[in-house]
């Protein structure tokens, strides 16, 4: 018959003998129930091997996807930070945006005051030994450009043009007496 592969020599040493059949059958039983059980130790020590290795990779995913998460986390908080420092100057540029269309209206405005009143004033103020340049009426200092400081970039414009004539006149005095 078989021979053990623990090398074990009962089972040969068995069917040499004349004896009873039933203890050849029972120890060829017994054999097979030991390389059973070496097998099943064999296939559950590879199982847990392979039980092993995917936690391992189960791990190695999950530390990976928490730094990708943490990562992701970092950007978006680095994304909305920068959100709202642009959202900050945003709101900033569009008041000053507003503050010069104030003072273009009201420059505007003064223009127009001057361009109403220039050929009335102009005769009233042509008085000899008045230098052209301090003429208020004279239209050529008026297209200069405006310059804007940050340091008065967010008083009040003048408005209306009742207060662009008191402008006008505060520095232009001698148009006032007449």
């Amino acid at each position: 018959m078989a021979s053990s592969s623990s090398g074990s020599s009962t089972a040969t040493t068995l069917t040499g003998n004349s004896g009873s059949s039933g203890e050849d059958l029972q120890a060829l039983m017994e054999e097979r129930k030991r390389k059973r059980m070496a097998s099943n130790r064999e296939s559950a020590r590879r199982s847990r091997m392979r039980k092993r290795e995917h936690s391992d990779e189960l791990m190695a995913t999950v530390t990976r996807l928490q730094k990708q998460n943490h990562d992701m986390v970092a950007a978006v908080n680095f994304t909305a930070q920068h959100l709202l420092d642009v959202e900050a100057e945003n709101s900033v540029l569009r008041a000053r945006v507003g503050e010069l269309s104030r003072r273009l209206e009201s420059l505007n405005e003064i223009i127009g005051f001057l361009n109403d009143n220039e050929s009335a004033r102009l005769v009233e103020c042509n008085e000899p030994g008045v230098d052209s340049f301090l003429n208020p009426f004279n239209l050529a200092y008026l297209n200069q450009p405006i310059m804007a400081s940050p340091d008065n970039m967010f008083q009040s414009p003048v408005a209306g043009d009742h207060e662009a004539e008191r402008v006008v006149l505060q520095f232009f005095p001698q148009c006032l007496d007449q």
